[in-house]
């Protein structure tokens, strides 16, 4: 069983060790419910691979502590091992270490200054259908209630508030089939994409400021699909985009603005997922705030802070772990880090 009352440099190094890959969660799980289980302080609840642990003190607030158990796939880099202030391994940044740390709270602080949820889930680096916050959501949604929420994605220790949105959208181009050898006949639409990139590659991406902080957008081609036969003019072509919007836009204006990019082609919504706003205004994230110290900045990517935006809790990022080492496979934490953002959590909850 995990020892949650080793140090937490240590315990990250024991949880990195146990292997949990997307859809491979369930060892980690089943060790993290045995060691909340033995604590008398905690309820707990469990669905599929993503365990829920409460206090029900009755105090007047309630917070949420959450960071998903899985990563993406190892890379010959597990054992874990520490180079100086460095523990390297599949998973210490993203976001291992930030379990180590709520793990920690869960087990070192019986009587928290406000009531704390714990959750640690499963399937967040996959597909959003089965992200476990998705399904606990939907069938458990009572377990996330909360009147705040971090969630302990890597930051290197400095509070990222809301998240960006993300579209992709194919668009889509059209010409007419003919034999290469008689290209005149046709209408070649692989080349004629030219104006889409044109108007992508001239593109001015926003950089808004929300509730003070200030994000940058990105509109991308991350896809080009197109061709038939090595001897045929191809009919169609499609450029797939990625548009990352600031937190004041909805989805559907989002959608509106890429219709309004590439206006006169062809435009079909693939995948979507809406964006937070940083949710720093909140007395409870204030606080939060003060204890952490240091300047928040906004998150330029896409987090579950989102998922607790739709239910109505403000949500911040806050993590240990470096997010430009996550997935690499040099991946690696600071040892330090760890160690400050236990101290910070813990001066938020018992000062």
């Amino acid at each position: 069983m995990l020892d949650l009352t080793q140090d937490v440099r240590s315990l990250t190094a024991a949880i990195v060790d146990i292997e949990s890959v997307s859809g491979a969660e369930k060892t980690l799980a089943d060790e993290i419910e045995r060691a909340l289980g033995a604590l008398p302080h905690l309820e707990l609840d469990r669905s599929g691979q993503t365990i829920v642990a409460r206090t029900s003190l009755g105090l007047g607030e309630r917070v949420l502590i959450a960071g998903h158990l899985d990563t993406v796939p190892v890379a010959a880099n597990l054992p874990s091992r520490v180079e100086g202030d460095r523990l390297y391994g599949c998973g210490t940044s993203d976001m291992k270490a930030g379990v180590a740390v709520a793990l920690r709270l869960a087990a070192t602080v019986p009587a928290p200054n406000r009531d704390v949820t714990f959750l640690f889930y499963d399937c967040e680096e996959v597909e959003a259908e089965r992200n476990g916050l998705t399904r606990v959501s939907r069938e458990h949604p009572a377990w996330l209630a909360a009147d705040f929420a971090v969630l302990m994605e890597p930051t290197d220790g400095v509070i990222e508030g809301g998240c960006q949105g993300t579209l992709r959208a194919e668009i889509l181009v059209t010409g007419k089939r003919a034999h290469s050898a008689r290209s005149w006949l046709g209408v070649n639409a692989i080349h004629g994409i030219e104006p889409v990139l044109a108007r992508l590659n001239a593109y001015q991406a926003r950089r808004p400021v929300v509730d003070g902080l200030e994000y940058h957008e990105g509109l991308n081609a991350v896809r080009v699909d197109g061709g038939v036969a090595g001897n045929v003019i191809p009919d169609a072509c499609v450029v797939t985009v990625n548009y990352r919007f600031a937190p004041d836009l909805s989805v559907e204006e989002a959608r509106a603005h890429v219709r309004e990019v590439f206006d006169g082609f062809g435009v079909r919504f693939v995948d979507e997922a809406p964006a937070a706003r940083p949710g720093l205004t909140h007395p409870v994230a204030a606080a939060f705030a003060a204890a952490v110290g240091g300047v928040p900045r906004a998150k330029l990517g896409w987090t579950d802070v989102a998922r607790f935006s739709t239910l109505g809790v403000p949500a911040v990022n806050y993590g240990p772990g470096d997010p430009n080492l996550a997935h690499q496979q040099g991946e690696y934490v600071s040892l330090s880090k760890i160690v400050e953002s236990e101290r910070a959590m813990l001066d938020w909850l018992t000062t």
